[in-house]
């Protein structure tokens, strides 16, 4: 059996996606601006570097933040909110606290990434402010 390459994964990955947006619109909307609750601001961030964060983020991240990393990924269109711009200034502000928690707990088409280590999770938020206009 041929294994699936990364267009066929990115795409699925894609579709899973537009499924879940489409389930997930009305709570989304209902939802509001979406912050993190104010101990999560004061979390500070343990880890100085990226490590393997952009490979982390391309595999997961892309189809809805996209490579520009703008929220206009191939799955964005079809999302009730769209995903959030890492380099907007909006993003940039936020503490790493705040970025943190929201990449663990998710919300609406946004998935919880808690079961990514921590370690990944803050390189993730150091990758986010490497992005910085």
């Amino acid at each position: 059996m041929r294994a699936f390459g990364r267009s066929t994964k990115t795409m699925f990955a894609a579709a899973v996606l537009v499924a879940i947006a489409g389930a997930s619109t009305a709570w989304a909307q209902a939802q509001g601006e979406w912050k993190a609750p104010p101990e999560a601001k004061a979390t500070k961030n343990p880890e100085k570097g990226i490590g393997d964060a952009k490979k982390v983020i391309e595999q997961n991240c892309v189809p809805c933040h996209g490579t520009s990393h703008k929220g206009d990924g191939p799955a964005a269109a079809a999302l009730p909110t769209k995903p959030a711009d890492w380099t907007s200034d909006k993003v940039q502000k936020e503490s790493d606290g705040e970025i943190f928690w929201k990449i663990s707990n998710g919300r609406g088409p946004m998935p919880p990434w808690k079961h990514l280590p921590d370690k990944q999770r803050w390189e993730i938020v150091n990758y986010i402010r490497s992005l910085k206009k």
